[in-house]
């Protein structure tokens, strides 16, 4: 893996020459407000220390550090974080520069976000009257010297004509920007304030903001410009997707719920819905389910919510369950594989936290039936084993997308083929392209096929691969379904332009949304299949 600008981690390239990789299952994007941090990037992190080192950490005002707390508390182990603000407001910076000054402004907003700058003339021409040295540091806490991050920027010009030239230089900066007219001279240099020697420096000022509470809209941001949920396209994958509460006491709204299922459905992720707070109670969940008009293979629920301490506030507190559910779905992940079915299917909590109401069996079977798992604090061998449910209900395209573990199984095969044979793309058109990559798929199906993958199925009844390059290349892949018979049917594109991955039936297919030659490509499949 290679590291991008993002702070992301990119997967290599796969060629002709590699095996298709087994992507990940339980990377987790979480989308909300925190202390400090990048605006609008997905940031990868691996641990909450990391958070805390990013994003400030924990935030009352804020239950996103505490699902990311409890996301690597439960078993977590990667988390794609994207910070949303709602009129937050940066810092600014002000240097002396004779009669005016030289404004700057931090990249990112918030009142912690604390920069320190110092200017000095070493190494410059004395006829060289416009330039200068300029240093910008992050400190963790104002007046320490604790350094979190610093750029240097060598013989800055107040010229345009200058290679120097200060809009240009510090314009890919991560901490600096300009913030007014540049002055007309250069700014003073800094000096320390004890000896009025040595080179000193020049605190930000008071003016930081962190901004309103997040709303709906907030959240979801704009495609256009990747901002909210939608920051997320600069992340190569994620396989769940949490969107923590607006606040302690106010609830993600339909409108946000229902764009990040859609975005979740073309991005081969599962949403985390968190159950609302006014579901205190089994019989509280199982009414509100009678009203609840959200259903989607793509998502998922886990009730009730998390009784955890609080370290800001000294006491137990409730929490929405996102993390804690990704965080024990992702340590499953590491005892067996998604296709290994699990001896129990419980969503047990760490010590030291505790679900915030007790769900009797009868309950808990009748939430399942409606795709509403249940939270446990210990295990019971006296409990009957419930399948863990998607909440798809009765629009689920198959049977199969009822359940959490053939679902989950399904958007890992299809994401790892995609992305394993994207190659294709650039590779030179010709038929060892097609033959090449339909070797790698198979590999692919064959290597889970030893695992047990598709259970006790012949091998010809397991998967099926067929590839085709005509003007782009295009890839059907099929694999068992596992509560019904038949193959769960996908078509995978891939062009100069991007690649394109849609579920496709071999038996239904709409000819209003295929080329006469696709419609002939796939009849032929079909019939090959049939015989």
């Amino acid at each position: 893996m290679t590291p991008s600008n993002l702070g992301l981690e990119v997967e290599e390239e796969r060629g002709p020459d590699h095996t298709i990789a087994r992507l990940g299952t339980a990377r987790t994007a979480f989308v909300g407000r925190t202390l400090r941090g990048p605006v609008s990037r997905p940031i990868s992190i691996t641990s909450f220390t990391e958070f805390q080192h990013t994003f400030g950490g924990l935030w009352q005002p804020s239950p996103l550090g505490y699902a990311v707390e409890q996301f690597f508390d439960h078993g977590g182990r990667e988390a794609l974080i994207v910070r949303v603000v709602n009129g937050a407001r940066s810092a600014t910076l002000t240097l002396n520069a004779g009669a005016s000054a030289l404004r700057l402004r931090a990249v990112r907003p918030g009142t912690r976000e604390f920069l320190r700058a110092s200017v000095d003339y070493d190494n410059i021409a004395a006829q060289d009257s416009s330039d200068f040295n300029l240093t910008v540091q992050r400190v963790r806490v104002q007046g320490t010297a604790q350094v979190e991050d610093q750029e240097i920027f060598h013989k800055l010009s107040l010229l345009p004509t200058a290679a120097g030239y200060l809009p240009r230089a510090i314009f890919d900066s991560e901490l600096i920007q300009l913030a007014g007219e540049i002055p007309a001279q250069r700014p003073d240099q800094t000096l320390d304030a004890a000896s009025g020697l040595a080179s000193g420096y020049v605190n930000s000022n008071c003016d930081g903001d962190d901004g309103a509470p997040l709303t709906d809209y907030d959240l979801i941001g704009r495609e256009t410009d990747s901002t909210g949920l939608f920051a997320l396209g600069r992340a190569d994958y994620f396989n769940f997707l949490c969107i923590p509460p607006l606040s302690r006491d106010q609830d993600v709204g339909p409108s946000a719920l229902l764009v990040a299922t859609r975005y979740c459905k073309e991005r081969r992720a599962l949403l985390i819905v968190d159950p609302p707070s006014s579901w205190h109670t089994a019989d509280d969940a199982l009414r509100g389910m009678r009203d609840w008009n959200f259903c989607s293979e793509n998502a998922l629920m886990y009730f009730p919510r998390v009784l955890a301490h609080d370290k800001l506030r000294g006491h137990f507190e409730s929490f929405a369950p996102c993390g804690a559910v990704a965080g024990m779905l992702a340590r499953c992940d590491e005892a067996s594989p998604v296709w290994v079915p699990a001896k129990n299917d419980e969503a047990i909590l760490r010590p030291g936290c505790r679900p915030t109401c007790l769900v009797t069996e009868d309950r808990r079977m009748r939430l399942a039936t409606l795709g509403v798992n249940t939270i446990q604090a210990v295990r019971s061998a006296a409990r009957i084993g419930v399948t863990a449910r998607t909440l798809a209900g009765g629009t689920a395209a198959s049977a199969d997308w009822q359940y959490l573990a053939p679902r989950r199984l399904a958007l890992f095969i299809v994401n790892s083929i995609e992305r394993g044979t994207r190659w294709v793309a650039m590779a030179q058109p010709q038929i060892e392209v097609a033959e090449t990559a339909a070797f790698q798929v198979r590999a692919f199906f064959e290597a889970l096929y030893e695992h047990q993958a598709f259970g006790t199925r012949r091998m010809q009844d397991a998967f099926f691969v067929v590839c085709d390059q005509r003007s782009e290349f295009q890839l059907v892949i099929g694999f068992a379904a596992k509560t019904q018979p038949g193959f769960h049917s996908y078509r995978i594109e891939h062009s100069a332009s991007g690649s394109k991955t849609v579920p496709v039936s071999l038996n239904r297919l709409n000819a209003a949304h295929y080329s006469p030659a696709e419609l002939e490509w796939v009849e032929n499949l079909a019939r090959s299949l049939s015989g």
